[in-house]
């Protein structure tokens, strides 16, 4: 029987060929009916809270179910605090684009515009716009520059909130805040991090965090892609935006549940591995899976599976990480 779904899906992204869609059907059969009842809470909840300065016990748990698609711009944009960062700076992104630009960094920007998402079927159509965010971010923040995988953030979010000034907003909070010197080119946060999911793992999978270590499997080489790209061009597109959801409103930590629950969701298979390249199968085919396809499930695992993730915890452990490195630096 021929599937109801297109092959593209409602970003437009073109489907796998091995898509499957008998199990797609199934999960979206339960998961419209979650949308159904969400929307009319939250057009509920829109009516009556107009600001979102405050991430009260209500609001985080009305996004960690999901924000609907026709409101995620808007409630992005305030839970992230880019609409008063954009208020109290009106002018800023139209005076970027006056402004002079490093040809060199320009003609990165233009090469890597086609590489970006070449199945979405409505990318051409905002490619223009596109560049125009990452050259004026570029310009604004010189440490930074441009760095790949702010491409597929900020496509992400242009194809998501069909706004090109505030999707510089969102992607200027994303990189300061949320993927903090991630995209630097010491990539010192990014590194950093890596470290501080290795320690968290090591204690919450102990197990897990041995064998991949005995196989000699680097974390590095899974994790990069995760987190330089927030999970985009990596998991199920309404997953990495149910993700997103959360990252706007609570922050980094939000990385960090995503990636302990994949693997530990996964423990009997990773365990299972006898060698590097069975290991590396593992993990290429979990971020295709069923599990992470049923993003309303997932997403409710994310705040069960992991435990008590805290932001000290983390900035404890950063310390910890960004310490030791040093250390062997210097020895080195």
């Amino acid at each position: 029987m021929e599937s109801k779904f297109s092959d593209v899906d409602e970003y437009g992204f073109q489907r796998s060929e091995d898509f499957d869609y008998k199990k797609y059907e199934e999960i979206m059969s339960e998961y419209l009916k979650v949308l159904t009842k969400r929307q009319m809470q939250w057009e509920k909840y829109m009516r009556s809270n107009h600001d979102f300065a405050v991430i009260n016990r209500a609001l985080k748990r009305y996004i960690r179910k999901g924000i609907p698609g026709h409101l995620r711009s808007i409630v992005w944009m305030k839970t992230s605090g880019a609409t008063a960062a954009k208020a109290a700076a009106p002018h800023l992104y139209q005076n970027l684009l006056k402004e002079t630009h490093d040809d060199e960094i320009v003609d990165i920007i233009k090469i890597d515009l086609p590489r970006t998402f070449p199945n979405n079927i409505f990318f051409p159509d905002i490619q223009n716009q596109l560049f125009n965010i990452l050259v004026a971010y570029a310009h604004y923040n010189k440490d930074v520059g441009y760095c790949q995988g702010l491409n597929y953030i900020a496509g992400l979010l242009l194809i998501v909130t069909k706004d090109e000034e505030g999707t510089f907003w969102l992607l200027k909070h994303i990189v300061e805040h949320i993927a903090s010197d991630y995209h630097t080119k010491t990539m010192r946060g990014l590194i950093t991090d890596i470290g501080v999911l290795n320690e968290m793992l090591k204690t919450r999978v102990p197990e897990v965090h041995a064998h991949c270590k005995l196989l000699g499997l680097p974390w590095a080489v899974i994790v990069t892609k995760w987190f330089i790209c927030l999970f985009a061009e990596v998991l199920p597109t309404e997953t990495v935006l149910r993700i997103w959801d959360c990252l706007f409103s609570e922050g980094y930590k939000i990385l960090f549940r995503v990636s302990v629950t994949l693997i530990v969701r996964h423990r009997d298979s990773l365990m299972a591995t006898g060698d590097i390249s069975q290991l590396a199968n593992i993990f290429r085919d979990m971020i295709h899976s069923s599990m992470v396809t049923n993003c309303h499930e997932f997403m409710n695992s994310i705040f069960t599976i992991p435990g008590n993730i805290r932001r000290r915890d983390i900035e404890s452990l950063r310390t910890r990480v960004t310490v030791e490195k040093d250390v062997a630096d210097a020895i080195c």
